[in-house]
């Protein structure tokens, strides 16, 4: 059972919500939240596996409780929702720690299926936003006083293979694990393994902290 958390200001989002999460037999929702500071606090008490985030929200916004939420260093992971398909508020956001960003028009079963890829670990970022959003992201990078060393250089990428390189250079690309698998000839199973240990060598949280791994390590370049 999947337990989620709804932070929203608006009372008749937050029941619509409700209504759609209840209505699916694997999850249940443990609390709601009108702002940003009890969205923290309610994690901190309840420990839901997800937290629908919304991000304009009076006093504390969606962007600094995702921050601190996830600095709290819980099992909790957000996935933020929003009613403007802005690139600044995804960017920040996913640096703020999100593991995944949805705009409110997203179709039910869209917004199901990222409550669910969030939960299990992987990350989901709407379709609209994911191209446009990687490169704003690279865009953002600090430009280096130095000449930028060899990205196999970088510790974090150290322990991976010749091959979870390559499989984490197509992630950062915004390859699925189904394009990994049809384009490198592996077995989707497969895929899985190898995106499982790279996630653990190189400490990042999530999917998405891959991809801005790769665009940190100069694995992957802006298009």
């Amino acid at each position: 059972m999947t337990t989620v958390l709804i932070a929203d200001d608006q009372p008749l989002q937050r029941l619509g919500f409700r209504m759609l999460l209840e209505s699916q037999d694997d999850m249940t929702v443990v609390g709601e939240a009108p702002g940003g500071s009890e969205a923290v606090r309610l994690t901190a008490e309840l420990h839901p596996d997800v937290v629908l985030m919304d991000v304009r929200m009076p006093g504390l916004d969606g962007i600094e409780a995702t921050r601190r939420i996830v600095s709290a260093g819980d099992r909790t992971r957000v996935l933020i929702l929003t009613t403007f398909d802005l690139d600044e508020y995804a960017y920040a956001g996913l640096r703020a720690g999100a593991s995944g960003f949805l705009v409110k028009d997203a179709l039910p079963e869209e917004l199901l299926s990222g409550v669910r890829a969030v939960a299990s670990g992987d990350a989901v970022v709407a379709p609209s936003l994911t191209r446009r959003l990687l490169d704003t992201y690279a865009r953002h990078l600090p430009k280096p006083e130095e000449p930028i060393a060899p990205a196999l250089t970088d510790p974090r990428l150290s322990p991976l293979t010749d091959r979870e390189r390559e499989i984490l250079t197509v992630i950062g690309k915004g390859w699925t694990n189904t394009e990994i698998a049809a384009r490198l000839h592996l077995a989707e199973s497969t895929v899985k393994t190898h995106v499982g240990r790279i996630l653990a060598k190189s400490g990042s949280r999530d999917r998405i902290q891959a991809v801005i791994l790769a665009y940190d390590t100069k694995l992957v370049e802006p298009s």
